[in-house]
């Protein structure tokens, strides 16, 4: 294995999220914002509009688990490798509202062999906690810049 200048392997990683989130529709049209991107990190932010809350006048789950999922994508895609899910983990802890931005943030906890495990957590943007996620990654051996 080369040793990298981290200045490198971060410009590699803001690259390779600058690629994804040209493709990545669900993303835009959510209005997520990539605020950070790392060697195996991301932050993103999306405001609680009135179309994603659910019958309880609360954000929908789903919602806040795209949002965790867009961060896990970022993160575990920033080596370059085109990487996928392979299975998540969700611990809702409360509910976010119409008018919340909520800021996740990804830190890949590591990559072995193929697969790596990936640590979110979600965030109102006055710091309480709304969900912790743990992504499970496969990378599928072919290049995301290529």
């Amino acid at each position: 294995m080369t040793e990298h200048d981290p200045g490198d392997l971060d410009d590699l990683a803001r690259r390779c999220a600058e690629r994804m989130y040209a493709d990545d529709v669900a993303s835009r049209r959510l209005d997520i914002a990539i605020d950070a991107i790392a060697s195996g990190r991301a932050t993103v932010r999306m405001t609680v509009r009135d179309d994603m809350v659910n019958g309880h006048g609360t954000c929908h789950g789903g919602y806040v688990f795209l949002l965790a999922d867009s961060a896990f994508a970022f993160a575990c895609n920033t080596h370059d490798e085109v990487t996928v899910a392979a299975g998540v983990d969700i611990v809702f802890v409360a509910a976010a509202q119409r008018g919340d931005v909520l800021i996740a943030d990804a830190v890949e906890r590591t990559r072995y062999g193929r697969s790596g495990l990936c640590d979110v957590t979600i965030r109102r943007a006055d710091g309480e906690l709304i969900a912790e996620f743990r992504g499970r990654s496969r990378a599928l051996g072919r290049r995301l810049l290529s």
